[in-house]
């Protein structure tokens, strides 16, 4: 099926108007998306609304406060990028962002660095083939993103794990969800204590399409997140922070 922008409505529910440039490259990269699907299982969602709702709305849907401020320098990591989104779907809407996709299967990886590149995005978007529990202890990563997200990795207090070692003081980790319940949040804020870190939102929206409900838990740090956390690898998912 042929790469093909949206109607103009679909702009209008998401509440961002991207420049002509933007579109395009969006376009292109379902295109991209297409393509590559067929040599590397990516997704599924790489065709008519499943693309623009299922990836380019569910990414960028959040981000209210970030797009309305785009033109701000910030370094970006998305953990678990898997056929690259949200994190391609963010380089494109903030084109002053550093971007750093990281995803532990190298075929994924490959595919996801040859999709910035065709898109121009090479200069701003860094690929890293690397489980996280790695990355979150290398001091060149550790304590230096703005913004850390995930979308569909793991159990939220696994999660949280992930990326509040990877954010600077004045950071934030965005934790893409599905369903968010009162029960949910009891291990998530026993693990946010172990980690230094608090809830300050939670935003939730259903998606067009009768696609159903997503949520986004927004934390920030309350100061240096402790140096045994990430644990080891494969720790995290087995052990549970907060369980």
């Amino acid at each position: 099926m042929a790469a093909t922008a949206p109607e103009p409505a679909f702009w209008d529910a998401l509440g961002w108007q991207p420049s002509q440039g933007q579109r395009d490259q969006l376009v292109e990269l379902q295109g991209l998306l297409q393509s590559w699907n067929e040599r590397v299982n990516l997704t599924r969602l790489v065709n008519g609304d499943d693309f623009w709702i299922g990836q380019v709305f569910d990414s960028l849907w959040p981000l209210a406060a970030e797009l309305q401020s785009a033109d701000e320098p910030q370094h970006w990591i998305d953990v678990g990028t898997g056929g690259g989104f949200p994190g391609l779907a963010i380089a494109i809407a903030l084109p002053q962002a550093q971007v750093t996709l990281l995803d532990s299967v190298g075929r994924k990886t490959a595919a996801v660095e040859a999709m910035a590149g065709s898109l121009g995005l090479a200069d701003r978007v860094r690929v890293r083939t690397e489980r996280i529990e790695t990355t979150g202890r290398d001091r060149h990563f550790r304590g230096s993103f703005d913004r850390a997200v995930a979308r569909a990795v793991a159990a939220a207090p696994v999660v949280a794990e992930y990326l509040l070692p990877l954010l600077k003081s004045d950071g934030q980790a965005l934790l893409y969800r599905g369903q968010w319940t009162d029960s949910d949040a009891v291990p998530f804020n026993r693990a946010l204590r172990l980690l230094k870190g608090h809830l300050i939102e939670v935003q939730h929206r259903q998606l067009p399409g009768d696609r159903g409900t997503r949520h986004l838990l927004r934390v920030q740090p309350n100061g240096p997140c402790p140096r045994s956390y990430p644990r080891a690898v494969g720790t995290p998912s087995r052990d549970p922070l907060g369980s």
